[in-house]
């Protein structure tokens, strides 16, 4: 398990970096007719050499296993048993600590099916796999089977006349959409938010530079380089270049999130918001705690170090230089990969573009690694005025221990919200912190110790700034939990002030009337002659949850949306299912098909088709007949969201002289 745990987030970063020009699997399908109504799907391939692909049932808690998806299954047809694979392979991993199953060269899949319906002719069918040789990378196959014998002639798939209607009402007749596309406020804000997230990620990495397992090594490198290349200069270009590569090392880490974006435009968000891949980084960030705790060690497996260090010293150069850097993440990742899960874990609850957030994000951690290896070989003097390694640095991690474990509850709050289960509300979420920060101050004022402490010694000065910074967060918890002051600095994190243990008139932010359903919200701006204040929101929206305790609560704000606005809040991320007949198919314009079973599912598309965005908070104010009155807005300051509330109203007025 703490293998696993430990290799998850950089298995998972690295599985989109091998690229080839080769095929790596060519793929074939065939069918056979067992019967008047039966018959056998057999997918076929041909596999590159040294690659493989993971069986359906290699064993569990490895690798990710291959995946069919059936199409129209128990509708036009069953599965006749479970499917056949032909010869595989197995080996232990010790990385998971199983024995995986795999298919090497060759890879043979039957499936048996039964059709439900005299007049199925064709099967459709998605393979999910990934290929693997030192890297995995995750890969789609689509395969159109004929059960005749006739050529597939690519159609479009044709909709009930239900999901037709379904999928009509959903589009609005607009009016005035080229507003939408003059927005340079909302690229602004995107383009300060990449700014925000690259500089969480460069006090991360100064964080990082202050562990065990980093700090030791800043001396004995640039010693190295300015002793070991021959001439100093030589020595200071080595070490501007391992500088160079460590930042590059960590932005590549980031580049398999891109791949997502091709996908479908609502997949970082639904992955974002997914309660059970919430539920695994709270698992993962209360294990890295535990590990900064030290009652065990995180380390990747000591052979990949070795054989980077041996690469080093084999090719020299560079590229020697390159496997240095490469040899400094993988040895640092006990003390790195939780404040790295950290830094991952911030920028999925930041809405927004994920993955450009998190390359500014691991660009700016590479960074803020490199520098002191940069600057130090430049002036090298410098060396003197560091503090001596000692235990003050295992203070760091348990105090970092105490944060991951903070973020975790986060984690916890975001899968307790978005399925509706009523549990760790406000009140228990923030007794939670106060607990954790209560406990962070103890420890820091010596009042009880973790294993890897070492003998007892007084308290530094700077330890005990920090004990007592840790009191005047816990005050500050306590007072926003009896409602003595607000949590702005927090906003975002707690639960909204309305998912509480105690009644509230409504569940809408702030106490304000919302709809949460768009028509029941038209329906009554059109009775009321009042503008739309439309908000794509999710119970998981960090910012949205900004937005309302800093924005719309203030004084000038909170009138024009309570008053002057009908507010309709629109939870893309709901994962409460629709009614069996509110559920319907929709089709892309690519013509493939998704079935619409959630409410955050229907919202998210609704945003997506009319809109085309799908990220969150997303603003956009609209007049009764669907006239858009100002450019769409998402995550700005209080003075700029209250001008584009009153320039809204300004054109409502003008429409409705």
């Amino acid at each position: 398990m703490k293998r696993l745990l430990c290799t998850i987030l950089v298995l998972s970063t690295f599985f989109g970096l091998a690229q080839s020009d080769d095929v790596l699997a060519e793929w074939q399908h065939s069918v056979n007719k067992t019967s008047d109504n039966e018959y056998e799907l057999v997918f076929k391939a041909e596999i590159l050499k040294d690659w493989f692909i993971y069986s359906l049932y290699t064993a569990e808690g490895g690798s990710m296993p291959s995946e069919f998806e059936f199409e129209k299954v128990d509708v036009d047809y069953t599965l006749v048993g479970k499917t056949e694979e032909g010869k595989t392979y197995k080996k232990y991993t010790e990385v998971f600590d199983v024995e995986e199953t795999f298919f090497k060269e060759k890879a043979l899949f039957k499936q048996k099916i039964k059709l439900l319906k005299p007049d199925v002719n064709q099967v459709s069918v998605i393979l999910y796999y990934q290929i693997c040789k030192e890297v995995c990378i995750l890969q789609e196959e689509v395969f159109t089977i004929s059960l005749d014998g006739k050529q597939i002639v690519a159609t479009t798939t044709t909709l009930d006349e239900r999901s037709k209607s379904m999928t009509d009402a959903l589009r609005l007749n607009l009016k005035n959409t080229e507003i939408l596309q003059n927005n340079e406020l909302s690229r602004d804000i995107n383009k300060s938010q990449l700014w925000m997230i690259f500089g969480l990620g460069f006090i991360g990495g100064l964080i990082a530079l202050f562990t065990p397992c980093v700090f030791p090594m800043i001396p004995l490198t640039v010693s190295f380089f300015t002793k070991q290349s021959g001439t100093k200069a030589k020595g200071v270009v080595n070490a501007l270049l391992y500088g160079f590569f460590i930042v590059l090392i960590y932005f590549l880490l980031s580049l398999p999130f891109h791949l997502f974006d091709s996908v479908d435009s609502q997949i970082l968000n639904t992955i974002a918001t997914n309660i059970w891949l919430n539920l695994l980084f709270f698992v993962i960030f209360v294990f890295f705690a535990f590990s900064f705790f030290g009652y065990y060690e995180l380390t990747l497996p000591s052979s990949w170090a070795n054989k980077m260090d041996a690469a080093s010293a084999k090719v020299g150069g560079g590229l020697g230089v390159f496997f240095m850097a490469l040899t400094l993440a993988i040895v640092s990742f006990s003390c790195t990969g939780p404040i790295l899960g950290g830094l991952l874990g911030s920028t999925t609850l930041a809405e927004g573009e994920v993955a450009k957030n998190l390359s500014a994000g691991m660009t700016g951690f590479g960074l803020a690694i490199a520098l002191p290896f940069m600057l130090f070989a430049l002036f090298p003097a410098w060396l003197n005025s560091l503090p001596k390694s000692g235990g003050w640095m295992t203070t760091v991690k348990v105090v970092l221990g105490f944060l991951e474990l903070a973020l975790a509850f986060k984690f916890l709050s975001n899968a307790d919200l978005v399925g509706n289960w009523g549990i760790l509300k406000r009140e228990l979420f923030l007794g939670i912190w106060i607990l954790l920060f209560v406990l962070m101050a103890l420890y820091l004022f010596g009042v009880f110790r973790f294993p890897h402490d070492g003998p007892k010694q007084e308290l530094s000065t700077t330890r005990k700034f920090v004990g007592l910074l840790s009191v005047g967060v816990t005050i500050y918890l306590v007072l926003g939990l009896t409602n003595v002051v607000g949590m702005k600095i927090l906003s975002g994190f707690p639960p909204p002030d309305f998912y509480s243990f105690t009644e509230s008139e409504t569940d809408c932010p702030l106490g304000l009337n919302c709809f949460k359903d768009f028509e029941e919200g038209l329906t009554y701006a059109k009775t009321q002659n009042k503008p739309i204040l439309l908000d794509f929101t999710g119970w998981a929206c960090v910012n949205c949850r900004r937005m309302e305790e800093n924005v719309w609560s203030d004084n000038q704000v909170y009138p024009l949306i309570r008053d002057e606005y009908v507010l309709i809040s629109l939870y893309v991320d709901d994962r409460k299912e629709l009614p069996k007949e509110l559920q319907f198919d929709f089709q892309y314009e690519s013509g493939r098909v998704k079935t619409i079973k959630t409410i955050g599912q229907k919202w998210g598309t609704f945003q997506t088709i009319n809109f085309n965005a799908a990220s969150q908070p997303y603003y956009v104010l609209l007049s009764p007949e669907l006239e858009i009155l100002n450019s769409a807005v998402q995550y700005v300051d209080v003075e700029t969201y209250e001008a584009w509330l009153k320039s809204g109203l300004k054109q409502y007025a003008l429409n409705t002289q």
